[in-house]
């Protein structure tokens, strides 16, 4: 059974970095585009990133260019998410899913995602 596990989320102060990791189980990571989300609670989820785990590509939301840098390690079934210059604003649930619509990057729709994870938290205070 797909199955997305994410893990790395804490409590960081502003200007902090955290890396999130996002596992595959029960299917190969490199034939689909992985997408990070966030939401807070009375919000509606929010596109962060995407990578295409076939070819590498990514996308951001410009709200995070330039801060966060998404990657994959295929052979360990993972995508990671490196977020740099955090800010209040960033304290969010991250998930990451599986883009069903394409293989590439298209956007960040989320009826287009599955096999959501449980999400981790990401908390940036003083």
């Amino acid at each position: 059974q797909a199955r997305l596990v994410e893990s790395g989320g804490g409590l960081v102060q502003p200007g902090g970095s955290l890396r999130l990791s996002c596992t595959a189980s029960g299917f190969s990571l490199g034939y689909f585009s992985i997408g990070w989300f966030r939401q807070v609670p009375g919000k509606e989820r929010e596109g962060v990133s995407c990578i295409s785990t076939r070819d590498g590509t990514t996308d951001y939301a410009d709200s995070v260019k330039g801060r966060f840098t998404v990657s994959r390690d295929n052979a360990k079934q993972t995508v990671y998410l490196q977020m740099n210059s955090l800010k209040p604003e960033d304290t969010a649930v991250y998930y990451c899913a599986v883009n069903r619509a394409n293989y590439y990057c298209s956007g960040f729709v989320p009826d287009d995602y599955a096999y959501w994870g449980q999400g981790t938290q990401v908390t940036v205070s003083v």
